[in-house]
């Protein structure tokens, strides 16, 4: 999540196809190196699209996202 909105949240990110598919590599990189080695190909899929998918609706970008109006 500090490499996302460090380097990859920028403005309207949801909104650019490029922006969109380094969010989605950056969290399969992360999750490729922090999951242990018992998840299946499917399995690290499907906890891939669900990180992507929770990013995807909580984060707008640039210091934007439903956990910023919490605070």
């Amino acid at each position: 999540l500090r490499t996302l909105k460090a380097e990859r949240f920028v403005l309207d990110w949801r909104k650019q196809q490029q922006a969109r598919a380094a969010v989605k590599l950056a969290i399969e990189d992360a999750l490729d190196r922090g999951l242990p080695p018992v998840y299946t190909p499917g399995l690290f899929k499907q906890k891939c699209e669900a990180v992507y998918l929770h990013v995807y609706d909580s984060y707008y970008g640039a210091g934007r996202g439903v956990y910023a109006m919490t605070a």
